[in-house]
Formats: C-alpha cells, structure tokens, sequence
C-alpha cells in the first residue's frame, strides 16, 4: 500500500473513495452535497439571497461562529489521508481561530495553532505563498497540501477565542477513505511565541517530543525591536538524547531559510522557502517579516525525541571590521510540522489570547 501521490504515480489504479467536507456538506456524505434548505442552511441569509434559483443554488456556502464557540468540522472514522485543505476568513481574525486535530481518539490535539500562523499568515495582512505545502492565493485563499493519514479517527475543531462572533468562515477539507500503511505517522504542528525574547536567551521552535518521526517544517513571524540587521542566529536542532549541544547547527536565520547575505532586502516565495516584509522595511525598529521552510526533500529524522531553537542575534555596531554581535529581543512567533509515531507527549500549552495579541 502506497497512499503517496506524485506525477510519477497519478495513474495508478487505487483503492480510495473520495469525501469533501464544507458548509455544503459538513457530513461529508456520499451524494449529500448542496441540500441544504432554509431550515439546514448553516449560512445566515444565504436563503433568501439564494431563494429564487431555488434548493442546490449555494444556500450553505459558509458558517458563523460565535465568540468562544468551538465548531466541528470533521469528526470521522478510518482508515483515510485528509489530502487537501482549503479555508478562508477575514483577516482580523488569523491569531484568534485555533485549530485543533486529534487523531485516533486521542484526547490532546496533535495540532493546536492559530489557523493564520498554521497556513504561513501573520501580522493581520494577506501574504501569497507559493509553497508545496502550504499555499496562499489572492485575497486571502489559504491552501494545505501535507497529507494527514489516520487509522481509525480524525476529529478537527475550529475555536473562536475572539472576543466578537465572526460571521463568515469558509472552508473545504478533502480527504480519501483507503487503507493506511501500518508505518505511517501522524501530522503534528505547535505554534508558541516569545514576545520579547529575554535578552540572551534563544527562542524555542519546538520542544518536548517524545517518539519516532520527522520533522518538515517550520514558519516563523519575526518583529524586530532595534534597528540593523537581525537574522544572524544560528538554528539548532537536538537529536536523540542530545543535551547541551546539538547535532544539526546553521550558520545564519537567512541562511536556514534558504536565503544569504541578508536576503538582499527582497521578498520571495518558493517551494521550499519563503521571506517577505509584511510590515516596513528589514533592519528598521519595528519591522515584521514572515520566512517559512518546508524540509519536504530533506526531513530532519529522530528515533527518540527532538528539541529546536533559533537565537535571535544581529549586529550591535555597523560597519566592518568592528561591528560586534547583538543579542536581541524581538517579537518571534513561529509553527513547527513534524510527523511522528503515537502516542505523543502533550503539546505546550498554547499561549492564551493577550499573548497571541498582534498589536
């Protein structure tokens, strides 16, 4: 069994049935896509904008969720791979709709983030991605390509932690019911933020896990408190029992994220990599930026557990040869991806709402 997809293999003959879940299906049941009637329709209005076409005609394109409430938005059996995951919203509110995704009727989330940061989305503004994993398209269209097998379950919830009702959340979960190989792992993803990093401590990605996987990705949203350059901190990743010095160390934050020499002040967005300024400009007091790196060709395996840091580092003084390192203490945010084996350690508590607050 093989539940990859690629150009080499896209005309095998599988044993797979297709589902889609959304507010014109949110069973996800075979031939029971756009039924909805006034009665059904999870869309406030959408009837009487929809009324005189009549029933199939988009009565049930979105969904409310009020403020605090927390929304289903697949809670099915195995075995299967969410293969494809579209979702859209206002801007305003990317830190405060937190996904959660259990699998296997485990009772913690394998991923808890902020939908915004999970699909590469920071600062309240709309950034374009042309990621293979995550994919980002005009105005605000926030697409997941990593495949999500399960075995048995897979529950996904949607929480407003805002203080308003928010009335429009759009959403399209693809996924296969077919059988999965008994060595497949489970998708996970944490997000955390630091807001200042103490001055010469490092920012902490990922810590905490416990298992057999891999890792595949990590997206940062990055303010930076000083003027000059900042993106001199070293990524270092912790192995298998590695204690106070890691096995995998980079060279440079640029450099980790595919980048050199400061990135040359502009933006990109490819496959595997990704920088943009989304507010001001690099190296002024006050600018935000976002980076992204999907190790899709290059996993960062471990057998035991894992631990990542980034330091935030610039330089103090300008000009060569006497400038000098900075520690700094900026505003970093970031999402960690990894598979791995289950059952997993319990993810860190997720930052609450003042904490998560872009201001």
């Amino acid at each position: 069994m093989n539940t990859s997809i690629d150009l080499s293999n896209l005309f095998q003959k599988r044993q797979a049935e297709s589902r889609s879940l959304s507010s014109e299906n949110p069973d996800g049941k075979k031939g029971g896509g756009g039924m909805a009637t006034k009665k059904t329709s999870l869309t406030p209005g959408a009837w009487e904008q929809a009324i005189h076409l009549g029933r199939g005609w988009k009565i049930s394109p979105c969904r409310p969720i009020k403020a605090g409430e927390t929304i289903t938005l697949m809670d099915h059996e195995g075995p299967g791979v969410i293969r494809h995951m579209w979702i859209t919203f206002e801007q305003k509110w990317r830190r405060h709709l937190i996904m959660r995704i259990y699998w296997d009727g485990e009772k913690q989330p394998s991923v808890e983030c902020p939908i915004g940061d999970f699909m590469c989305q920071s600062w309240n503004k709309n950034q374009n991605i042309r990621g293979l994993a995550i994919n980002v398209n005009p105005s605000g269209g926030m697409n997941c390509f990593f495949p999500m097998p399960f075995r048995k379950h897979a529950r996904i919830t949607v929480e407003n932690d805002a203080l308003h009702e928010m009335t429009h959340f759009f959403y399209t979960l693809n996924y296969t019911l077919e059988p999965v190989p008994e060595d497949s792992l489970y998708f996970h993803a944490q997000f955390r933020r630091t807001n200042p990093v103490p001055y010469k401590d490092v920012y902490t990605i990922l810590d905490g896990v416990r298992g057999h996987g891999h890792y595949v990705g990590t997206f940062m949203s990055w303010q930076q408190n000083s003027a000059g350059w900042w993106g001199e901190g070293e990524i270092k990743m912790y192995l298998d029992g590695d204690k106070d010095w890691p096995t995998i160390c980079g060279t440079g934050t640029e450099d980790y994220f595919g980048g050199a020499w400061c990135f040359d002040e502009n933006n990109f967005s490819g496959p595997y990599f990704g920088f943009q300024h989304v507010v001001g400009k690099s190296q002024q007091t006050g600018a935000r930026m976002t980076l992204y790196r999907f190790h899709l060709q290059d996993p960062v395996f471990f057998k035991k557990d894992l631990r990542i840091t980034m330091q935030a580092l610039g330089w103090r003084d300008q000009g060569f040869p006497n400038a000098r390192f900075h520690a700094l203490q900026d505003d970093i945010a970031s999402v960690a991806y990894w598979y791995q084996t289950l059952p997993a350690a319990p993810l860190a508590p997720l930052p609450d709402r003042d904490h998560r607050e872009i201001v």
